[in-house]
């Protein structure tokens, strides 16, 4: 807060508020639930461990930081430049020792806590299946603009189906759907650094990605609960327990899309 030119409410934007309680009923279907607990306008956990804009720092980065990409092109490398809204958040250059320090206390352990359990999941079943539960903002959100999802309630990312078995990716868009909400996949979210890092369907992994309207839910300019929370809620829980249950042979590698030993 001292090194931000924002206040509180609008450097939070760009979380992902309550998202965790839409999904807390995972862990009653077996399923682990892992959230951060550091702001994406801090350190953003769906971003590449160094994604960074060279603009904001007062010293020159190292080689092996990536300094270009759509993400830092928009501000919103693994240390954002600026709020979902477009604010700027810093008015004075940062040094890279900050962002290191950011990202060697926040983003590591949390990509360390999750590889892990999706390596519990691999060893107990060979296979994994994660969801990726992120929110959006609705076109009547401050400062936003969401041409295009005026309607829309979710949207699905499974990178184009790259990242997630085409079989989970219809059975969530069926669920939703037959649950009244307004569905897309891909588009305008296709999936961040978790979907393509961790989704890998050839092998047996499989991420997707799910984008929540917070028109549904929140105050977007206040940043509270809606009356709505508890009934968004229940109607996403079946979702939420046929995913935690879903059978690992579902999740199976298809032979077809396995690499073919060299001849």
């Amino acid at each position: 807060m001292d090194q931000s030119r924002l206040k509180a409410h609008v450097l939070r934007r760009s979380e992902d508020s309550f998202v965790d309680e839409i999904f807390a009923a995972a862990p009653e279907f077996g399923a682990p639930l892992i959230r951060a607990l550091f702001p994406r306008a801090y350190v953003d956990a769906n971003r590449e461990p160094f994604e960074l804009d060279p603009d904001m720092f007062a010293d020159n980065l190292p080689d092996y930081v990536r300094t270009h990409s759509p993400r830092i092109a928009a501000g919103l490398g693994t240390i954002p430049k600026v709020v979902a809204s477009g604010g700027a958040i810093y008015d004075r250059p940062l040094y890279f020792s900050e962002a290191r320090r950011r990202i060697d206390a926040n983003h590591r352990p949390y990509h360390r806590a999750l590889s892990q359990l999706l390596e519990n999941a691999r060893r107990k079943f060979g296979v994994s299946l994660l969801i990726d539960c992120h929110s959006m903002p609705s076109h009547r959100a401050p400062g936003v603009s969401a041409k295009g999802l005026e309607n829309i309630d979710m949207v699905l990312g499974d990178c184009h189906g790259a990242s997630c078995a085409p079989e989970v990716t219809r059975l969530a868009e069926k669920m939703l759907m037959e649950a009244g909400f307004q569905v897309v996949r891909n588009r305008p979210y296709a999936g961040g650094y978790i979907t393509r890092r961790y989704g890998r369907p050839e092998e047996g992994h499989h991420a997707l990605q799910i984008e929540i309207n917070r028109a549904l839910y929140m105050d977007e300019c206040r940043i509270e609960r809606g009356p709505e929370l508890p009934c968004l809620i229940r109607r996403i829980t079946p979702l939420i327990k046929t995913l935690s249950q879903i059978s690992p042979d579902i999740l199976e590698p298809d032979p077809r899309t396995l690499p073919k030993a060299a001849e």
